[in-house]
């Protein structure tokens, strides 16, 4: 309930409120925050949980989460509502007051505000009904490419953490005979470099672009994946050596992953934004949760080791196929506006004919583009 709910409400907010130039760096520090999260579990185990009685250890550790979640009340209460969906919904006033208290806090920090150019305007029709049939004919039949690059994207990264992360206790303590108690050390590094990785490199996929950092940040992660399983195999890694592997490799998987989100949020019409990053969402874990079952069988008792490393390489594909994919179908969205990489579908007059998805460069796409509509 709450993972389902916040990863939409979360990407829709960022893309809709924060400036494009930022746009990309913002949602994948956020997203990565994740592992903030997992970092502080680790830290409050070690601190909190371990020292307590078995009968009540579980117990504080699962009321921490809530704790935590609680506070989230509060800090929602101080954002403003995105004024894109106020207008989605036919509430144009107080979509003008929240445009109006974003400007006037700026102007109050300091910063400035260029005019919207006059080309930009849009005349847009507030939907009756979005419901997963104009959904579904929105993903798969106007956009069936960057439908099949999202769930691409998603599936590929939702299997590799799955099947890591989930099964990283097992390998520490079956493979490398790690006490049980002492997993939560190694589990502070992961999360470390995991969450470290977005926060670093998420500016690139604002200058270098979407396209070239993540198809580069999946590969990169496959292609030490591939390397770290040799290693494996070879005999030559520990439970240490295994772990630094494993930062290094998730310090580009997990920058990746984030902009996955990034991409199913920012692709499609803001109407469908956020039951979209659902959809998405939805079909990754359903993928996703093969990977922890796999990898299990895989590990085993934990002394055949070829196995695993054929796992290891079969992740390793995973995230290079995603790779592919970015490089054949990914969009090019960096500093550019929602309605600019996606037109709303309530535009008024009805919107042109969707090629997009021929590509950026396509000559149809030359052809048929609409000529620049004018100011309502």
């Amino acid at each position: 309930m709450g993972i389902g709910g916040e990863y939409a409400a979360i990407n829709s907010a960022i893309d809709e409120l924060i400036p494009a130039r930022y746009r990309g760096r913002v949602d994948i520090a956020v997203n990565g925050t994740y592992w903030g999260g997992a970092l502080l579990a680790s830290v409050l185990f070690l601190l909190v949980v371990k020292h307590l009685p078995g009968s009540y250890s579980w117990r504080v550790a699962f009321l921490l989460g809530p704790a935590l979640g609680f506070v989230i009340l509060f800090v929602r209460r101080n954002l403003p509502e995105s004024p894109r969906w106020l207008l989605m919904h036919g509430r144009a006033e107080e979509a003008e007051r929240a445009v109006a208290q974003i400007e006037r806090h700026v102007e109050e920090t300091g910063g400035t505000l260029d005019p919207v150019d006059e080309s930009k305007a849009l005349e847009i029709r507030p939907p009756s009904n979005i419901g997963f049939l104009v959904l579904g004919k929105t993903l798969f039949a106007v956009y069936p490419r960057r439908a099949i690059l999202g769930a691409a994207l998603m599936i590929t990264q939702s299997f590799l953490y799955n099947a890591i992360f989930f099964t990283y206790s097992l390998v520490l303590t079956k493979v490398y005979g790690v006490s049980p108690s002492s997993t939560a050390y190694y589990f502070m590094f992961f999360a470390a470099g995991n969450l470290v990785g977005p926060l670093l490199i998420g500016r690139w996929f604002d200058t270098i672009g979407r396209k070239a950092m993540i198809a580069g940040t999946y590969f990169t992660s496959g292609a030490l994946l591939a390397i770290s399983a040799l290693l494996f195999k070879a005999g030559v890694l520990n439970a240490v050596t295994q772990t630094l592997c494993w930062c290094l490799i998730f310090f580009f998987a997990s920058a990746g992953a984030s902009a996955a989100y990034l991409t199913v949020s920012e692709i499609f019409p803001v109407e469908v934004r956020a039951k979209a990053i659902a959809v998405f969402f939805a079909i990754a874990q359903t993928f996703g949760a093969l990977g922890p079952w796999l990898y299990g069988k895989l590990i085993g008792n934990g002394t055949d080791h070829f196995e695993l490393f054929l796992g290891y390489l079969l992740g390793a594909a995973v995230m290079i196929t995603g790779a592919a994919v970015e490089l054949i179908l990914g969009i090019n969205a960096e500093g550019r506006s929602l309605e600019d990489i996606a037109e709303p579908l309530g535009l008024t007059p009805a919107p042109s004919a969707r090629l997009s998805d021929l590509g950026e460069n396509s000559p149809l796409t030359r052809v048929f583009d609409a000529p620049e509509r004018p100011a309502p």
